[in-house]
């Protein structure tokens, strides 16, 4: 069984940086899908990044030129290293993983099968 385990969230000023991490395990991590997504309050979840097998990367518009998609193979881990912060980056932010998801549905959360717990992430202005 997949199991992911996020961590890494915290407060931080506009403008500031974080690194979260999503560590993998019950399966070939090089060979699944990853990626990032975030849920605010009153608010549907969101794509905000993926990484293929292949080590191809998607981002959405709202945090390109922001935020870096990565992954260690050795460690099972895949990393989204927030830079530029804003208050509107403010979420519940979880990993997910899957190994059959083509790259015309990688930014659906409907599309992964396994998801982490979430991680908090605040934005102050």
């Amino acid at each position: 069984q997949v199991q992911l385990q996020a961590s890494g969230g915290g407060l931080v000023q506009a403008g500031g940086s974080l690194r979260l991490s999503c560590a993998f395990s019950g399966g070939t991590f090089r060979r699944y899908t990853m990626g990032w997504f975030r849920q605010a309050p009153g608010k549907e979840r969101e794509f905000v990044a993926a990484i293929k097998s292949t080590g191809s990367t998607s981002y959405a518009n709202s945090v390109k030129g922001r935020f870096t998609i990565s992954r260690d193979i050795a460690k099972n881990t895949v990393y989204l290293q927030m830079n530029s912060l804003k208050p509107e980056d403010t979420a519940l932010y979880y990993c997910a993983a899957d190994a059959q998801i083509i790259t015309s549905t990688m930014s659906s959360a409907q599309a992964y099968d396994n998801w982490g717990q979430g991680t908090q992430v605040t934005v102050s202005s």
